[in-house]
């Protein structure tokens, strides 16, 4: 288990010359927090700007790329690299802020041009191509450890390692949801660094599951499987009695089915038990999906899960078009997939990398659990996780990757603050799965009321390391961060939802990285905060006071 500790967090300034070397130019006092396990940044806060080269004229500045790079280079020596940064990382997105100007380029670090796991970085550039802010995780002096870069056995055999495991723990996969990915990563495990294979697999039945197996490139060992499905066990009161309108299409042969052509690729639902063979290979061409076509040969549809799934989908995407510009989960306008009916009374509802899963609910626990709007931006959330931040879903940063979906969850509800009230537990009037107001007021299974504090986090290793219990901390503060309040003696002065959700928004899929702790989400809240409302506002302010309250520095 890769667990960072936040260590202490660092002003350094210009004058400071073990950070300011050769090359490196700051115009103001700067902020760094050490990641203690490599003793590298974890963040860098302040304002760098990259020496011109002087056979560069005012008409032919450096690019942006060039910049990061640079900026890279220049602090060479506090990230413990040796030579030019092009040869320890490559930029895999670069996007533009129109609104003020700014860029933001997402790296990875690489070992002889293969990308190392989790070792991913974010690089913020001023409209002055000056850069900003650094996030991410370096590991230091690669080339001093013995990495093997010749892979033994192929994707496909690493494919096929993957799907007998995954056959031996929940029986025989006849189909997967969609392609298996593969790709080659450099893994650090227990301190040994392996050439593995990232194999990616969706499954539905015989047991919904998102697999994630790295295989050893040279001998085909399982290194480590983690099942990255989040399981939400909790949400759910049942499917709601309000007459809702949809997009749906009329087919050729007269009959309508639930797909909304009018919203980026799609969305579609489907039942998840058998599939008619004809439309499978129709919409096949479509898109990857699982589940049977639901029809109608008039426009009333009598399925009331599948008409909240289609329902709440749609209001998802269009709270993300709306509100942040985005367009789907990706950005490019993925069809979004969802299969209701999955299992027997599964108490559960998950995005499992390719589609979204609802399970109907045992009738006590839960009730059909697409019926939640909160539920559904949860999970949709997860995806927008996935595409940008790519937050590991263990210890801290799984924690973060759950909150940033809760919090994200009740924005789009916008009723309240908790999780889950609309399907949980139809027996009891007022009950919900979490509460970002008041989360201790709230229980799980493990270790009683839900953290409202640093200082009373969960450190064992159930729950991936704490990923739902510890993401109340993150979820307290930005409740606070919104609304306001005093907690632990500390008052914060709230900014409300509007400004609360861009700032989560832009520090998700702009600043975070996947392996990010909650000092990182801290900084990063401030660093997005100071990008879209200045350096001296409210909101900057809010969000420094609201981490204070629950104990992150």
């Amino acid at each position: 288990m890769n667990k960072k500790v936040v260590s202490s967090t660092l002003a350094i300034s210009l004058a400071l010359g073990g950070f300011a070397s050769a090359g490196t130019v700051f115009a103001s006092e700067k902020k760094v927090e050490m990641n203690e396990k490599y003793n590298t940044p974890s963040y860098i806060v302040g304002n760098w700007q990259a020496p011109q080269p002087k056979s560069l004229t005012k008409s032919d500045p450096l690019s942006e790329k060039e910049v990061a790079l640079s900026f890279l280079t220049a602090n060479a020596e506090l990230f413990k690299l040796k030579g030019d940064a092009k040869q320890h990382f490559k930029v895999v997105k670069q996007t533009e802020d129109k609104k003020n100007g700014t860029h933001h380029l997402r790296l990875v670090e690489q070992y002889k041009d293969i990308p190392i796991y989790g070792s991913d970085q974010t690089i913020t550039l001023n409209e002055n191509n000056h850069v900003t802010s650094f996030f991410g995780q370096v590991i230091p002096n690669l080339e001093e450890k013995e990495i093997p870069t010749e892979a033994s056995i192929s994707e496909k055999e690493a494919v096929e390692i993957a799907k007998a495991s995954i056959d031996k723990k929940i029986g025989h996969v006849e189909n997967y949801d969609g392609d298996i990915s593969s790709e080659l990563y450099i893994y650090e495990h227990n301190g040994e660094f392996h050439l593995s294979y990232l194999v990616k697999a969706s499954t539905s039945e015989p047991q919904p599951g998102y697999w994630h197996y790295f295989i050893d490139a040279e001998n085909g060992d399982v290194i480590k499987m983690i099942n990255a499905i989040d399981q939400v066990t909790g949400f759910g009161k049942g499917v709601l009695d309000q007459k809702q309108m949809f997009e749906m299409t009329k087919g050729e042969n007269g009959n309508y089915f639930l797909f909304d052509g009018t919203r980026g690729d799609g969305i579609h639902t489907f039942h998840a038990q058998h599939i008619n063979p004809l439309i499978f290979n129709l919409l096949s061409q479509l898109a990857d999906y699982t589940g049977e076509e639901l029809t109608s040969d008039h426009k009333y549809f009598s399925d009331p899960a599948a008409v909240s799934a289609q329902v709440n989908a749609a209001d998802v995407y269009d709270y993300y078009k709306e509100t942040f510009g985005r367009d789907s989960y990706d950005d490019q306008g993925a069809k979004l997939i969802s299969s209701v009916h999955v299992g027997t009374n599964w108490n559960n509802a998950a995005w499992n990398g390719k589609q979204m899963m609802y399970g109907d609910g045992d009738g006590e626990t839960f009730i059909p659990l697409s019926g939640a709007k909160d539920v559904i931006a949860h999970e949709l959330t997860h995806a927008v996780t996935d595409t940008s931040s790519s937050l590991v879903y263990q210890d801290e940063s799984g924690a973060l990757n759950e909150s940033i979906s809760d919090i994200m969850g009740t924005m789009v509800d916008r009723e309240d603050w908790k999780m889950g009230e609309d399907v949980y537990t139809p027996g009891i009037e007022g009950d919900a799965l979490r509460t970002l107001k008041d989360p201790a007021s709230y229980t799980n299974a493990l270790t009683g009321p839900y953290p409202d504090h640093y200082s009373k986090r969960y450190t064992g290793e159930a729950d991936n390391g704490g990923v739902h219990i510890n993401s109340s901390i993150n979820n307290k503060a930005a409740y606070l961060i919104s609304e306001g309040g005093t907690h632990y003696g500390v008052t914060v002065e709230g900014i409300g939802r509007e400004a609360t959700e861009q700032i989560y928004y832009h520090a998700n899929t702009q600043y975070l990285t996947s392996t990010s702790d909650f000092s990182m989400m801290r900084q990063a809240a401030i660093e997005a905060a100071a990008a879209l409302y200045g350096e001296s506002s409210a909101e900057v302010e809010a969000v420094k006071k609201g981490y204070d309250a629950v104990g992150v520095q």
